[in-house]
């Protein structure tokens, strides 16, 4: 077992921000991290908004700890393999979702704002250190998307 792997999966703060061990994946880890993220959030979408978002609070305040630590451990200032912040800006598009019917496009308008990073998101990527830096330029991301998506789904409430 590669030692990157052993450590993933025997020390809680490298499992919590390898997204669960989705950061491993050896290609596109983000959108890995993303995917497991959105399935991870859908049975939290039956339980009221207020919950949703004291877990996304509390997820995030843990990701700023565990994506900082253990980014220092690996001396690099945002590895790709870390992806607690995309399950957090994943989490976040899906609040207020419509129905099921949007989970296809919240997913999609969050990648395409992670991976394009338009500002806001780039300064925050570029300008922030640590955890706090590795999470909220998705965070921010997270934002965009949630945005886009409701006004996207007023859009089409208002041509049916």
């Amino acid at each position: 077992m590669k030692p990157i792997w052993k450590k993933v999966f025997t020390r809680p703060d490298y499992f919590l921000a390898f997204g669960l061990g989705s950061g491993l994946a050896p290609k596109a880890p983000g959108t890995a991290g993303s995917m497991l993220g959105l399935i991870l959030f859908v049975p939290l979408l039956t339980l009221p908004i207020w919950i949703q978002i004291v877990v996304i609070l509390f997820a995030f305040t843990l990701g700023v700890y565990v994506s900082g630590r253990v980014a220092v451990e690996l001396n690099l200032k945002d590895p790709s393999v870390i992806v607690w912040d995309e399950f957090v800006g994943m989490w976040i598009v899906m609040l207020w979702l419509p129905s099921y019917y949007w989970l296809i496009p919240a997913f999609l308008l969050f990648r395409l704002f992670d991976i394009t990073k338009p500002w806001p998101v780039s300064v925050a990527d570029r300008q922030l250190e640590g955890g706090l830096g590795i999470m909220l330029d998705d965070v921010v991301a997270g934002l965009y998307a949630l945005g886009i998506l409701q006004v996207l789904h007023v859009a089409y409430l208002a041509m049916v």
